[in-house]
Protein backbone atom coordinates (compact mmCIF):
# COMPACT_ATOMS: atom_id res chain seq x y z
CA UNK A 1 0.00 0.00 0.00
CA UNK A 2 2.98 2.64 0.16
CA UNK A 3 3.72 2.27 -3.10
CA UNK A 4 0.21 3.18 -3.70
CA UNK A 5 0.14 6.32 -1.54
CA UNK A 6 3.55 7.76 -3.29
CA UNK A 7 2.20 7.33 -6.53
CA UNK A 8 -1.64 9.12 -5.36
CA UNK A 9 0.65 11.42 -3.40
CA UNK A 10 2.46 12.51 -6.72
CA UNK A 11 -0.68 13.03 -8.73
CA UNK A 12 -2.10 15.02 -6.06
CA UNK A 13 0.75 17.17 -5.58
CA UNK A 14 0.83 17.86 -9.15
CA UNK A 15 -1.26 20.81 -8.10
CA UNK A 16 0.74 23.51 -6.69
CA UNK A 17 -1.85 24.69 -4.91
CA UNK A 18 -2.82 21.66 -3.10
CA UNK A 19 -1.20 21.00 0.00
CA UNK A 20 -1.78 17.53 1.94
CA UNK A 21 -1.98 18.35 5.06
CA UNK A 22 -2.40 14.75 6.49
CA UNK A 23 -2.38 11.03 5.44
CA UNK A 24 -3.94 8.12 6.76
CA UNK A 25 -4.77 4.44 6.36
CA UNK A 26 -8.20 2.72 7.49
CA UNK A 27 -10.18 -0.28 6.32
CA UNK A 28 -13.50 -0.74 5.74
CA UNK A 29 -15.95 -4.05 6.43
CA UNK A 30 -17.41 -5.80 2.92
CA UNK A 31 -19.57 -8.77 3.76
CA UNK A 32 -19.77 -11.63 0.79
CA UNK A 33 -23.73 -12.71 0.30
CA UNK A 34 -24.02 -15.80 -2.34
CA UNK A 35 -27.09 -15.26 -4.19
CA UNK A 36 -28.67 -17.54 -6.41
CA UNK A 37 -31.51 -16.05 -8.62
CA UNK A 38 -33.31 -17.50 -11.77
CA UNK A 39 -32.85 -15.06 -14.46
CA UNK A 40 -35.45 -14.25 -17.58
CA UNK A 41 -34.21 -13.53 -21.24
CA UNK A 42 -36.64 -10.94 -21.89
CA UNK A 43 -36.64 -9.85 -25.83
CA UNK A 44 -39.09 -7.99 -28.11
CA UNK A 45 -41.66 -11.08 -29.59
CA UNK A 46 -40.87 -11.78 -33.24
CA UNK A 47 -43.10 -11.59 -36.21
CA UNK A 48 -43.57 -15.18 -36.31
CA UNK A 49 -44.30 -15.97 -33.30
CA UNK A 50 -46.81 -12.99 -32.74
CA UNK A 51 -48.86 -14.23 -35.80
CA UNK A 52 -48.65 -17.96 -34.52
CA UNK A 53 -50.20 -16.81 -31.43
CA UNK A 54 -52.13 -14.51 -32.85
CA UNK A 55 -53.81 -17.37 -35.26
CA UNK A 56 -54.23 -19.97 -32.25
CA UNK A 57 -56.13 -17.13 -30.60
CA UNK A 58 -58.51 -16.98 -33.33
CA UNK A 59 -58.93 -20.18 -34.56
CA UNK A 60 -58.57 -23.97 -33.67
CA UNK A 61 -54.91 -25.53 -35.10
CA UNK A 62 -54.83 -29.45 -33.87
CA UNK A 63 -50.88 -29.42 -35.16
CA UNK A 64 -48.28 -27.73 -36.62
CA UNK A 65 -48.84 -28.69 -40.19
CA UNK A 66 -51.76 -26.75 -40.59
CA UNK A 67 -50.08 -23.53 -38.71
CA UNK A 68 -47.35 -24.05 -41.83
CA UNK A 69 -50.06 -24.12 -44.29
CA UNK A 70 -51.99 -21.19 -42.79
CA UNK A 71 -48.93 -18.84 -42.71
CA UNK A 72 -47.29 -20.29 -45.39
CA UNK A 73 -43.88 -21.39 -43.77
CA UNK A 74 -41.92 -24.07 -43.54
CA UNK A 75 -43.52 -26.86 -41.74
CA UNK A 76 -39.58 -27.29 -39.49
CA UNK A 77 -39.48 -23.23 -38.76
CA UNK A 78 -43.51 -24.16 -37.18
CA UNK A 79 -42.72 -27.27 -35.25
CA UNK A 80 -39.81 -25.74 -33.58
CA UNK A 81 -41.76 -22.79 -32.58
CA UNK A 82 -44.77 -24.81 -31.75
CA UNK A 83 -42.23 -27.04 -29.65
CA UNK A 84 -40.76 -23.79 -27.88
CA UNK A 85 -43.87 -22.09 -26.88
CA UNK A 86 -44.58 -25.45 -25.42
CA UNK A 87 -41.95 -25.84 -23.62
CA UNK A 88 -42.42 -21.99 -21.98
CA UNK A 89 -45.45 -22.44 -21.41
CA UNK A 90 -46.75 -20.08 -24.08
CA UNK A 91 -49.84 -22.65 -25.74
CA UNK A 92 -51.04 -26.02 -24.34
CA UNK A 93 -52.97 -28.49 -26.46
CA UNK A 94 -56.59 -28.70 -24.72
CA UNK A 95 -59.24 -30.52 -26.38
CA UNK A 96 -56.79 -31.69 -28.74
CA UNK A 97 -56.63 -28.32 -30.17
CA UNK A 98 -53.72 -25.39 -28.89
CA UNK A 99 -54.49 -22.99 -26.45
CA UNK A 100 -52.66 -19.22 -25.45
CA UNK A 101 -52.14 -19.94 -21.67
CA UNK A 102 -52.34 -16.93 -19.60
CA UNK A 103 -49.07 -16.52 -20.07
CA UNK A 104 -49.22 -16.64 -23.70
CA UNK A 105 -51.80 -14.19 -23.72
CA UNK A 106 -50.06 -11.63 -21.78
CA UNK A 107 -46.59 -11.52 -23.29
CA UNK A 108 -48.82 -11.45 -26.57
CA UNK A 109 -50.41 -8.53 -25.37
CA UNK A 110 -47.13 -6.69 -24.42
CA UNK A 111 -45.12 -7.93 -27.45
CA UNK A 112 -42.54 -9.30 -24.88
CA UNK A 113 -41.15 -13.06 -25.16
CA UNK A 114 -39.82 -14.55 -21.76
CA UNK A 115 -37.46 -17.24 -21.64
CA UNK A 116 -36.99 -18.55 -18.33
CA UNK A 117 -33.13 -19.63 -18.14
CA UNK A 118 -30.96 -21.89 -15.93
CA UNK A 119 -30.64 -20.83 -11.80
CA UNK A 120 -27.30 -18.82 -11.72
CA UNK A 121 -25.38 -17.90 -8.78
CA UNK A 122 -23.27 -15.02 -8.22
CA UNK A 123 -21.32 -13.11 -5.28
CA UNK A 124 -22.36 -9.54 -4.02
CA UNK A 125 -20.50 -7.48 -2.08
CA UNK A 126 -22.23 -5.60 0.77
CA UNK A 127 -20.25 -2.13 2.46
CA UNK A 128 -21.94 -1.16 6.02
CA UNK A 129 -20.18 2.00 5.25
CA UNK A 130 -22.24 2.53 2.40
CA UNK A 131 -25.25 1.00 2.88
CA UNK A 132 -25.11 -0.72 -0.38
CA UNK A 133 -23.77 -3.31 -2.58
CA UNK A 134 -20.67 -2.16 -4.66
CA UNK A 135 -20.14 -3.07 -7.78
CA UNK A 136 -16.78 -4.75 -7.83
CA UNK A 137 -15.01 -6.41 -10.50
CA UNK A 138 -13.72 -9.65 -8.88
CA UNK A 139 -10.67 -9.80 -10.70
CA UNK A 140 -9.30 -6.84 -8.15
CA UNK A 141 -10.33 -8.59 -4.97
CA UNK A 142 -7.00 -9.06 -3.33
CA UNK A 143 -6.08 -10.44 -0.12
CA UNK A 144 -4.04 -8.47 2.27
CA UNK A 145 -1.71 -9.70 5.15
CA UNK A 146 -0.90 -6.72 7.32
CA UNK A 147 -4.24 -4.32 7.17
CA UNK A 148 -4.81 -0.82 9.21
CA UNK A 149 -7.66 -0.61 11.80
CA UNK A 150 -10.97 -0.39 11.04
CA UNK A 151 -12.62 2.99 10.00
CA UNK A 152 -13.67 5.26 12.51
CA UNK A 153 -17.34 5.40 11.58
CA UNK A 154 -18.15 1.92 11.13
CA UNK A 155 -21.98 1.46 11.10
CA UNK A 156 -21.81 -1.21 13.64
CA UNK A 157 -25.75 -2.65 12.81
CA UNK A 158 -25.03 -2.21 9.02
CA UNK A 159 -21.94 -4.46 9.85
CA UNK A 160 -23.86 -7.57 11.09
CA UNK A 161 -26.12 -7.11 8.49
CA UNK A 162 -26.85 -10.40 6.88
CA UNK A 163 -30.58 -10.03 5.37
CA UNK A 164 -31.43 -8.10 2.36
CA UNK A 165 -34.56 -6.74 0.50
CA UNK A 166 -35.42 -8.60 -2.99
CA UNK A 167 -35.40 -5.67 -4.43
CA UNK A 168 -31.76 -4.55 -3.58
CA UNK A 169 -30.35 -7.64 -4.36
CA UNK A 170 -32.03 -7.41 -7.93
CA UNK A 171 -30.58 -4.23 -8.42
CA UNK A 172 -27.60 -5.53 -7.15
CA UNK A 173 -27.44 -8.18 -10.18
CA UNK A 174 -28.55 -6.38 -12.55
CA UNK A 175 -25.66 -4.06 -12.23
CA UNK A 176 -23.13 -6.74 -11.95
CA UNK A 177 -24.49 -8.29 -15.02
CA UNK A 178 -24.34 -5.49 -17.42
CA UNK A 179 -27.95 -5.93 -19.10
CA UNK A 180 -29.68 -2.87 -17.80
CA UNK A 181 -33.04 -1.58 -19.02
CA UNK A 182 -31.40 1.26 -21.10
CA UNK A 183 -30.54 -1.45 -24.34
CA UNK A 184 -31.96 -0.63 -27.13
CA UNK A 185 -35.47 -1.56 -28.30
CA UNK A 186 -35.66 -4.93 -29.42
CA UNK A 187 -32.28 -5.51 -27.61
CA UNK A 188 -32.26 -8.81 -25.63
CA UNK A 189 -31.61 -8.61 -22.28
CA UNK A 190 -31.57 -10.77 -19.19
CA UNK A 191 -33.60 -9.74 -16.48
CA UNK A 192 -32.85 -11.48 -12.73
CA UNK A 193 -37.01 -12.74 -11.86
CA UNK A 194 -36.79 -14.20 -8.59
CA UNK A 195 -34.33 -14.68 -5.58
CA UNK A 196 -34.06 -18.12 -4.64
CA UNK A 197 -31.60 -17.93 -1.55
CA UNK A 198 -28.79 -15.75 -0.11
CA UNK A 199 -26.38 -16.85 2.16
CA UNK A 200 -24.13 -13.74 3.69
CA UNK A 201 -20.89 -15.22 4.14
CA UNK A 202 -17.51 -13.56 6.09
CA UNK A 203 -16.48 -10.81 5.98
CA UNK A 204 -13.51 -9.25 4.77
CA UNK A 205 -11.40 -5.52 5.41
CA UNK A 206 -10.49 -3.77 2.45
CA UNK A 207 -7.67 -0.07 2.79
CA UNK A 208 -8.70 2.78 1.95
CA UNK A 209 -6.56 5.64 1.92
CA UNK A 210 -7.38 9.29 3.15
CA UNK A 211 -5.83 12.37 1.93
CA UNK A 212 -7.29 15.73 3.62
CA UNK A 213 -5.85 18.29 1.19
CA UNK A 214 -5.47 22.39 1.46
CA UNK A 215 -6.42 24.42 -1.23
CA UNK A 216 -4.13 27.49 -0.91
CA UNK A 217 -5.64 29.54 -3.63
CA UNK A 218 -9.01 29.22 -2.54
CA UNK A 219 -8.53 28.27 1.06
CA UNK A 220 -10.49 25.11 1.37
CA UNK A 221 -9.66 22.09 3.15
CA UNK A 222 -11.33 18.84 1.58
CA UNK A 223 -10.82 14.78 1.34
CA UNK A 224 -9.82 12.53 -0.90
CA UNK A 225 -10.59 8.74 -0.38
CA UNK A 226 -9.15 5.88 -2.32
CA UNK A 227 -11.08 2.34 -2.09
CA UNK A 228 -8.74 -0.53 -3.09
CA UNK A 229 -11.34 -2.72 -3.57
CA UNK A 230 -13.19 -0.33 -6.31
CA UNK A 231 -9.45 0.77 -7.08
CA UNK A 232 -11.09 4.11 -7.52
CA UNK A 233 -11.55 7.35 -5.55
CA UNK A 234 -14.47 6.90 -3.80
CA UNK A 235 -17.34 10.03 -3.20
CA UNK A 236 -19.54 8.44 -1.13
CA UNK A 237 -16.85 8.22 2.00
CA UNK A 238 -15.47 11.82 1.21
CA UNK A 239 -18.80 13.05 1.24
CA UNK A 240 -19.38 11.18 4.86
CA UNK A 241 -15.78 12.21 6.70
CA UNK A 242 -16.66 15.91 5.03
CA UNK A 243 -19.45 15.94 6.87
CA UNK A 244 -18.32 14.85 10.19
CA UNK A 245 -14.70 16.43 10.12
CA UNK A 246 -14.66 19.40 8.20
CA UNK A 247 -15.31 21.74 11.36
CA UNK A 248 -12.17 20.06 13.00
CA UNK A 249 -10.22 20.04 9.86
CA UNK A 250 -10.31 24.01 9.94
CA UNK A 251 -9.57 23.97 13.83
CA UNK A 252 -6.53 22.20 13.26
CA UNK A 253 -5.18 23.31 9.78
CA UNK A 254 -6.36 26.66 9.11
Amino acid sequence: MSKLQQRLMREIQQNRNIKIVKTDQWSIPIRTVEVTYEPVRRSTMDVLMTMLLMSIQEADFANAQELSELLLVDPLFIEDLVSLMSRVSLIEQTENFYRLTSKGQQQLERGIFEEELDVEMANLYYSPCHLAFLAVDEDNIEEYDDLPELYRYVDEEAEKQEHFEEAMLIEALQQEDGEKAEAGAGASQKIISKIVETDAKQINDIPCLEFVLHDKEQNILFVRIWNALLNQWDSHLEQQLTEKEQLRWREQYL
